[in-house]
């Protein structure tokens, strides 16, 4: 089967996986507010959203493994279209008019980044001193922008470049791992799942402090700047290209935008929520905000990881990547 097609696939079942195992697990830490992680823990629906969230995680990297960073990161935005129908099939309302333009114009973008970043699955791998070097300037540049105790937007592309690097080197993980010509657990599989760990942790920090400010406009910039520098990483060092020479370049850059307008519009999409006796004391419903949801972000902000593994908090919420 073609890769490219494999990749798409595996990142679609993750998107969907995300989004159902986040929804479920948001609307059951809402109606424990108050009591405990330990009652989480003793209902089945949890322990099924969390075992739908690793399946999750597990997809995205397999997807790694058949797809370029140029194609499997924009993917990741699928997880926000995945939040629209979920979201308003569990708040009991209708998809809105902002929310179907958000969507149709993310779908739209993605898949002219697919015509142009389709390929053979990915051979090539960092050596060690290129992960070493990548994570010396990505940490420089991470740290550079997440000065100051002040949360905004810097903190956003911070959490966004460390996560799509956390990425990048799970590729490299993930492929070197299963070359049979070397050990699975040589030195450089180690050392770069050491650098993954390092960054997905501290794209989780960021992230935490970007969400302080609010939830719409960091949202967006962390959804863009994950892929932004995964693929930056893939066109420079892995030796990827993006189909179609100056025509490909256009349509790539032309999907980028439109996708970006898409992923903005649907992170500031708030509709009404329906209206039901289970509300929360300040008068909103649980799910008022589908796509927080979905990305186990409360209404009033949390923290959104886009990092290789799923992340439990007290309040029984898992981000996805």
């Amino acid at each position: 089967m073609n890769p490219t097609l494999v990749a798409v696939v595996l990142s679609l079942f993750s998107a969907v996986a995300y989004a159902a195992a986040a929804v479920a697990q948001e609307r059951l830490a809402a109606r424990s507010a108050g009591s405990g992680t330990l009652r989480l823990l003793a209902q089945g629906a949890w322990w099924w959203s969390v075992t739908l969230n690793a399946s999750a995680a597990l997809l995205h990297v397999a997807a790694l493994k058949y797809g370029t960073l140029t194609l499997v990161q924009p993917l990741g935005a699928l997880t926000l279209v995945a939040a629209v129908p979920l979201g308003a099939r569990v708040a009991g309302r209708r998809v809105s008019a902002v929310e179907w333009r958000g969507t149709a114009l993310t779908l739209t973008g993605l898949a002219a980044l697919l015509v142009t970043a389709s390929g053979t699955a990915p051979d090539e791998v960092l050596s060690l001193p290129q992960a070493l070097a990548v994570a010396g300037t990505t940490a420089a540049v991470v740290g550079a922008l997440a000065r100051g105790a002040r949360p905004g937007l810097r903190h956003a592309t911070a959490a966004g470049f460390a996560s799509g690097v956390a990425s990048a080197l799970t590729q490299t993980v993930t492929v070197a791992a299963t070359d049979r010509s070397d050990s699975p657990l040589s030195a450089q599989v180690v050392v770069v799942a050491l650098l993954v760990a390092a960054f997905a942790a501290g794209g989780l920090l960021l992230s935490q402090t970007a969400y302080q400010g609010g939830l719409g406009a960091p949202l967006a910039v962390v959804t863009l700047a994950n892929p932004l520098a995964a693929a930056a990483i893939g066109l420079s060092l892995l030796g990827e290209r993006l189909q179609g020479g100056a025509a490909g370049l256009l349509l790539a850059l032309a999907g980028a935008s439109v996708a970006a307008w898409g992923v903005v519009t649907l992170s500031r999409s708030a509709p009404e929520p329906a209206v039901t006796g289970d509300a929360h004391p300040d008068g909103l419903a649980d799910d008022d905000h589908p796509v927080a949801a979905v990305l186990a972000l409360g209404p009033n902000g949390a923290a959104y990881e886009p990092s290789l593994m799923p992340r439990q908090t007290d309040s029984g919420h898992l981000t996805s990547l």
